[in-house]
């Protein structure tokens, strides 16, 4: 099941990095805020990382007004070998924004009928994930799974990494619950079989002919009132789809507010390799 399709998502609206920026008004989205003085973006360093871990083919999920990620792509130098192309997230008469990753991917399998029938996996655009994480979920051979991260791994503030919801697994490393927010106390039942606390940062591999439905048919989350790709997942588990866990242990660097691109500058400047 070695696939060769990396989606990227690129739609949402991003309204914490917005409001913690100084100037938003040239905010052209998470993915292409330079990363340091005459630095490329984070979604440079993430194409780079896809490219490596093997992937041939990029779909980049926008927004209607893109113009900005269209030119980036146009002048990015390095990548003729790599098909990168565009799919666009549009927006319900009755919305303000985006409807929710679970609909970014529906609607990039709408625009790419052949992904209904095919294996690829799913990334946000403001994570650096390493060339590992992607290298082990393109060489994994189960149809549908993810990278669990062990949660000791994430160096992320305390406050930060307890608001994460914690993946719950079977004996045999698969997926059978997502828990939003669990009190301290409550944690203590959600450990893997290593004692280990696991959460997804939102990187998977789907078969689309698992998915399909699922991501059509997602309901609403309750507060949120998006369509969230794990709510996908979740109603798929429980028709019997399996979604087998990849654990790993490593930091994934992040964009959620302004205060972020300064601590990933110091990242990367450490680890030259991301």
């Amino acid at each position: 099941m070695k696939h060769n399709t990396l989606i990227i998502l690129a739609a949402g609206a991003s309204s914490r990095m917005k409001k913690s920026l100084n100037d938003p008004k040239d905010f052209k989205g998470k993915a292409l805020i330079p990363l340091g003085k005459g630095k490329p973006p984070v979604l440079t360093y993430l194409l780079n990382n896809s490219k490596e871990a093997g992937y041939q083919k990029i779909i980049l999920v926008v927004g209607k007004d893109a113009e900005a990620f269209k030119s980036f792509i146009k002048n990015l130098k390095g990548f003729d070998e790599i098909e990168i192309v565009f799919a666009t997230q549009e927006i319900p008469k009755d919305r303000e924004k985006p409807l929710g990753t679970a609909d970014a991917v529906f609607q990039t399998m709408e625009q790419y009928p052949e992904l209904k029938e095919e294996v690829f996996t799913v990334c946000n655009s403001d994570n650096l994930y390493s060339v590992k994480a992607l290298q082990w979920l393109r060489d994994e051979p189960t149809p549908n799974a993810f990278i669990s991260y062990d949660r000791d791994g994430l160096q992320f503030p305390q406050e930060k990494i307890l608001s994460f919801a914690l993946v719950v697994l079977n004996k045999d490393g698969y997926l059978t619950a997502i828990i939003e927010k669990p009190t301290a106390e409550a944690s203590e039942n959600y450990k893997d079989t290593q004692g280990v606390f696991r959460v997804s940062m939102n990187l998977w591999k789907l078969h689309g002919a698992d998915t399909y439905t699922y991501l059509r048919d997602c309901p609403l989350h309750h507060t949120r009132n998006e369509k969230e790709l794990p709510n996908a997942i979740l109603h798929m588990i429980k028709k019997g789809i399996l979604v087998k866990s990849i654990p790993l242990k490593e930091h994934v660097p992040d964009l959620t507010n302004s205060k972020d691109i300064k601590i990933v500058e110091n990242i990367l400047k450490q680890f030259k390799n991301l």
